[in-house]
């Protein structure tokens, strides 16, 4: 009695069915894509049906389109929590950057999401309308750093927010993406923490050089942190 009671308080709470299901999607569309995941496998991992996900979902390729837009809102959740209006636009992109950077870290998931997405060529990314609203608001955070910056004579004045995004998003894409590859090439020491942290750092002064106009104030920038 007690176990048919908890089932059926976990079928009157939708929002939890839907994100059980969200969950489990978003490992089995990422070790095997769109088209090599079963709706089947992902209803046995999960504490509903198949029928019920495709209620929640409507098919596959909507609970697919419906995994990238949990993953994007997460990140897009993750910088809105970092106060970037509240600091100096040069201490503003530090944080930015090493927020990416360990956050593609922390989840390989999204990064196979985002290959996979890639490999369609975008074409679910095209139609989600919401979607592109949130990540253009991404841009407009780095807009508004970039417009601190010049307004505060630190940053170059040809600096394009887009480029930055780009460059931020390369840095924290590839040394997930490429991990496998690269350390069956070369070892794997830089995949450890040590390694990690000697990247992250690199990322940071690197792009940090290309925008400030005094790319000498990076070592302040980071004896401050340190100290």
């Amino acid at each position: 009695m007690e176990k048919e009671t908890k089932s059926r308080r976990w079928k009157q709470n939708p929002e939890a069915v839907k994100s059980d299901i969200l969950r489990v999607a978003r490992s089995e569309f990422a070790r095997k894509g769109l088209s090599g995941t079963r709706i089947e496998d992902i209803a046995a991992g999960t504490k509903t049906s198949k029928r019920m996900i495709f209620y929640y979902f409507g098919d596959k390729e909507s609970l697919y389109e419906a995994v990238l837009e949990d993953c994007y809102a997460e990140v897009r959740a993750g910088e809105a929590e970092l106060d970037l209006e509240g600091l100096a636009p040069d201490r503003a992109l530090k944080t930015l950057i090493e927020f990416t950077f360990d956050h593609h870290r922390r989840n390989p998931e999204f990064i196979r999401l985002v290959m996979i997405e890639n490999i369609h060529e975008a074409r679910h990314l095209d139609r989600m309308e919401r979607l592109h609203g949130q990540n253009l608001r991404a841009i407009g955070a780095v807009e508004k750093i970039c417009e601190a910056g010049l307004a505060a004579g630190l940053f170059r004045e040809d600096v394009s927010p887009v480029a930055l995004h780009w460059q931020i998003s390369a840095f924290s894409f590839f040394n997930v993406a490429n991990r496998a590859t690269f350390a069956s090439n070369f070892g794997s020491a830089l995949f450890e923490p040590a390694g990690q942290a000697l990247l992250k750092d690199a990322a940071v002064r690197g792009i940090l050089c290309s925008v400030l106009s005094q790319p000498e104030r990076i070592d302040t920038l980071f004896q401050r942190d340190q100290g």
